[in-house]
């Protein structure tokens, strides 16, 4: 198109046919007219072709027409601090794994004994104390039951032999020392009688071992002062209710032995169990701080707890048919509540102070006993080895009353 212009236009000026000089003149005139408008128009044309063939050129090519100004593009660093964060940075280096390693006894056709030592299961701990070159480390008593020896892995993934310095069934504690040298962390209790309903908390373990050691997971208190029945010689029977704290943080095998944290970073609880049922999700169960102190302090020093009894075997009455409580224990009318002495240890407090077997314990101190759950919480929680109970019992459907001194020869 600007070729057929430039050449075009003028050349047809330029041959004119007429012949008169005021034609010729104005002709001239208007060539030269005509050649200025050009030498003005073209120029601006040009350019504006330039740029849309340009513009047409970069938008093809995804790129910005050169008069666009270029964007410098930077890496941008984000602060992610939180309270969260912060708190998992105060307690997760106090947290360790711990291994049960348990010796295990083979045969084959070409050896026999032989006997190997194998990990039996794995589970978390918490540092809460370093002392005198020690450091020792408070986990469940199921984490390390029937060990013959344990292994603890620090967070760096320093392993250190571990010694078993005390334990306790009925709260699922126990106290293991390591050498100290390797620890930087020591944990911080915080107090469990003052946490809230909805308040965040955080859990850190080692889930399914090591692979996933140090995970952390989130969720808030989700009820206090939760009772957990606890069969712990597998009977079918419910020995003992344990207290705990429910939270909604993902909790699961290896998780037990950790720390569950508040939002300051402080222990308030130890992870021990979860309900493990298809329909159920999300309950989660800790051991309050305000328990686990006094528990750890005396397995530290005596390397076991020290409990009363009286040296009976008991049994609800509540499972006891009506025609027997009426049969064999004498009962003109079938109870409901108390509990059943179904055996007495010989020279037990029981046997000293006159129990005898199918007789049925009612109330302790006036306090009424409405089964052995209740029995063992009132003695354990409120006696000592040594102190004296009051116990009102009926024999033979006869009530009576007995005061028996409680010592630690056996457990009822």
């Amino acid at each position: 198109m600007d070729n057929n212009f430039n050449s075009n236009q003028p050349k047809d000026f330029s041959k004119s046919k007429f012949k008169k000089s005021g034609y010729f003149a104005s002709s001239l005139l208007g060539v030269v007219a005509g050649a200025v408008a050009v030498s003005i128009i073209l120029p601006n044309i040009e350019s504006r072709i330039s740029a849309t063939d340009a513009t047409a050129n970069s938008l093809q090519n995804n790129v910005k027409p050169a008069t666009t100004q270029t964007t410098q593009v930077k890496n941008v660093s984000l602060n992610l601090t939180t309270n969260i964060t912060n708190a998992v940075e105060k307690t997760e280096k106090a947290v360790v794994g711990i291994t049960n390693i348990q010796s295990q006894t083979s045969s084959s056709w070409y050896q026999t004994d032989n006997s190997q030592s194998q990990e039996s299961g794995s589970g978390s701990g918490v540092i809460y104390k370093k002392a005198n070159g020690k450091a020792y480390i408070v986990t469940n008593n199921h984490v390390v039951e029937n060990a013959d020896k344990l292994e603890v892995t620090l967070s760096d993934g320093e392993k250190l032999e571990g010694k078993l310095v005390g334990s306790d069934i009925w709260n699922d504690l126990a106290v293991v020392e390591i050498d100290g040298g390797k620890v930087t962390t020591v944990a911080q209790f915080g107090n469990s009688d003052s946490i809230k309903l909805g308040e965040p908390v955080i859990a850190i373990g080692n889930p399914l071992g090591e692979e996933f050691s140090g995970s952390v997971t989130q969720g808030i208190i989700s009820g206090v002062n939760r009772t957990v029945p606890i069969d712990l010689d597998e009977d079918g029977q419910e020995d003992w209710e344990a207290e705990v704290i429910q939270t909604d943080a993902a909790i699961n095998p290896g998780n037990s032995g950790g720390a569950l944290i508040n939002a300051a970073g402080q222990v308030i609880g130890i992870n021990s169990m979860k309900i493990a049922e298809e329909s159920v999700e999300g309950i989660g169960l800790a051991i309050p701080i305000n328990n686990v102190e006094p528990i750890i302090q005396e397995l530290e020093t005596k390397g076991k707890i020290t409990r009363p009894t009286m040296g009976v075997t008991l049994q609800n009455i509540s499972d006891v048919p009506s025609y027997y409580q009426q049969q064999s224990l004498g009962l003109t009318s079938p109870l409901s509540e108390g509990v059943m002495i179904s055996d007495v240890s010989q020279g037990s407090p029981a046997e000293e102070a006159g129990l005898q077997r199918f007789d049925v314990i009612s109330e302790l101190d006036g306090q009424k006993v409405r089964d052995i759950i209740e029995l063992r919480k009132y003695i354990y929680n409120h006696k000592k080895p040594g102190s004296s109970v009051k116990v009102e019992f009926y024999h033979q459907g006869k009530k009576k009353e007995v005061t028996i001194k409680l010592s630690t020869e056996s457990n009822f």
